[in-house]
């Protein structure tokens, strides 16, 4: 399973080349995922387990409101992580704040080297694929 494999990695000593710090980094991780398919599961889960591992993690907060401009925390926290996680579900596409979160974790990706670890969920037949890498 590919989480299982990213805690692997992100569970490792932090002198492991996915946390090397180019500018100042708050987060070993940035987790992007929508809201109403996982958060009380899958992204629950994956959550407490990279806290348990003392993982430094950013999760949007269940109280930031709906719809609208993304608020300026979510991106502050992408460019302030060292990775992120894309948790994508049935609906991900669905929504404005992800696709953004998603744009802005590429534009991190491309200006410095920000790792991204994509995870299937309930997608139909993306789902069954075994992505490889980063994307």
């Amino acid at each position: 399973m590919a989480s299982s494999t990213t805690l692997q990695r992100l569970s490792s000593s932090s002198s492991s080349s996915i946390f090397y710090s180019h500018s100042q980094q708050n987060y070993d991780v940035f987790l992007s995922f929508r809201g109403e398919d996982t958060r009380r599961n899958f992204t629950d889960h994956l959550y407490a387990a990279l806290i348990r591992n003392n993982i430094s993690t950013f999760r949007d907060d269940e109280e930031l409101p709906k719809g609208g401009e993304i608020a300026p925390e979510l991106l502050q926290a992408i460019e302030e992580s060292r990775v992120a996680i894309v948790v994508f579900s049935k609906s991900y596409d669905d929504s404005k704040w992800c696709l953004e979160e998603l744009l802005k974790i590429i534009d991190c990706k491309e200006e410095r080297d920000l790792k991204g670890y994509p995870n299937f969920l309930s997608c139909g037949s993306i789902g069954s694929a075994e992505p490889k890498g980063y994307f």
